[in-house]
C-alpha cells in the first residue's frame, strides 16, 4: 500500500525442472505479481461488496493507489476458484462468540436462515478482448445466515453456487454443524419451493418456518393486476386488505375469498388457481404478526433473482 518499492534478494534456478525461485519471497510473503498481497486482499474485499468498476474507483479514492477494474476482476476470480465453504464460514467458536455478543436481553438471540434459488445466465471463460462462447441458463442455489440483535445484524455465512439440490443440502448441513442451535431462536425464511424447506428443516429441526413476506406479496400483486387492472383503486384496495389478512394469519379467509372470486379472463383464472394452491401449501408458514412480536424477521433476507449477477464458468 506504500507504493512501488525495490527489493534485491537472491534468486535461484533449477536446471533439471527449469524453475526459478527466491526463498526470501516466501519468508517475506512477497507476491511475484505487480501488486502485493495486501493490495490483492483489499481489492478482493472491495469487489465482494460493489461492482468491479465502482470498486476500482472506490479503491483509488480510499487508498490513493489506483488499480484497474480488470485487475480487481481477475484477482476476485482467482480467489473464488480456490475458496471453498470451509474457508468462508467462521468456526464454531467464532459463531458462538458472535451469539454471546448479541445476547443483550433475557431472550435468546435470533438466527435467521434464508435460502433461495434462481436460474442465472452463465458464459464460458475467454481471454481478454476475445468473444465469449454461447451462454446457458443454470440453477444457482444459496443461503444467507445471520444473527439479529437489538438494532443490529451480525453476519454468519453467505454462500451461493451453481449446484444441485443435494450439494445445497450438504453445504447447509456443514454450516449448521458449526452453529450452537440450542442457544438460539431460529427462523427459517424462504419461498414456496419444497426442496428448500426439506433441507432447511433437516439442518435446523427446531427452526420456525416463515414464508418470505415479499415472495408472498409478489403473488398477491400479480393476481390483483390481472383481475382488477394495474394501479386501479380496486387493485390497491384488494392488495392491502389481502396482505393485512395474511399478516394476521387469516389464510382460510383469503383462500375462501379467492375461491368465490369471478375471474375476468382465463389468465386471471389460472393465477388465482395458482395462488390458492400456494397459500394452501404454505398455510403453516404464514404467521407474520406473531413472528414480528417474537422478534423474527419476516421479509426479504435473500433473493437470488435480484442479488446474483452473471456467473462465469
Amino acid at each position: 500500500m506504500q507504493g512501488a518499492s525495490i527489493l534485491k534478494r537472491p534468486w535461484f534456478y533449477c536446471v533439471d525442472c527449469s524453475y526459478g525461485f527466491s526463498p526470501l519471497d516466501k519468508v517475506l510473503e512477497i507476491s511475484r505479481k505487480k501488486y502485493q498481497f495486501d493490495v490483492q486482499e483489499k481489492s478482493t474485499r472491495t469487489t465482494a461488496e460493489v461492482p468491479f468498476s465502482s470498486g476500482s474507483e472506490l479503491f483509488a479514492e480510499l487508498t490513493d493507489h489506483a488499480v484497474s477494474d480488470h485487475f480487481m476482476h481477475d484477482t476476485f476470480e482467482e480467489v473464488g476458484a480456490y475458496a471453498c465453504l470451509e474457508d468462508v464460514i467462521p468456526s464454531r467458536k467464532e459463531i458462538a462468540e458472535r451469539c454471546q455478543g448479541l445476547n443483550e436481553s433475557s431472550w435468546r438471540p435470533v438466527l435467521v436462515v434464508a435460502s433461495d434459488g434462481a436460474h442465472v445466465p452463465t458464459r464460458p471463460k475467454a481471454k481478454r478482448n476475445e468473444k465469449r462462447g454461447k451462454g446457458q441458463w443454470q440453477e444457482a442455489k444459496g443461503f444467507r445466515i445471520y444473527l439479529l440483535g437489538k438494532g443490529r445484524i451480525a453476519h454468519v455465512a453467505s454462500w451461493h453456487q451453481i449446484q444441485n439440490e443435494e450439494q445445497f443440502g450438504e453445504d447447509l448441513s456443514l454450516v449448521a454443524s458449526r452453529i450452537p442451535q440450542d442457544d438460539l431462536r431460529i427462523g427459517l425464511l424462504g419461498d414456496g419451493a419444497n426442496w428448500l424447506w426439506k433441507h432447511m428443516v433437516a439442518c435446523f429441526p427446531k427452526g420456525r418456518q416463515i414464508l418470505d413476506y415479499f415472495h408472498c406479496a409478489e403473488h398477491i400483486h400479480k393476481v390483483a393486476k390481472l383481475q382488477y387492472g394495474e394501479e386501479s383503486q380496486k387493485c390497491l384496495e384488494w392488495v392491502e386488505s389481502t396482505i393485512t389478512r395474511l399478516f394476521y394469519a387469516e389464510v382460510d379467509n383469503v383462500i375462501w375469498g379467492l375461491q368465490r372470486m369471478k375471474p375476468r379472463y382465463s389468465l386471471a383464472k389460472e393465477e388465482i388457481r395458482k395462488l390458492i394452491g400456494y397459500l394452501q401449501n404454505n398455510r403453516e408458514r404464514i404467521h407474520y404478526h406473531g413472528d414480528r412480536i417474537g422478534g423474527l424477521l419476516v421479509a426479504g433476507a435473500l433473493n437470488l433473482r435480484t442479488n446474483l449477477s452473471v456467473i462465469y464458468e
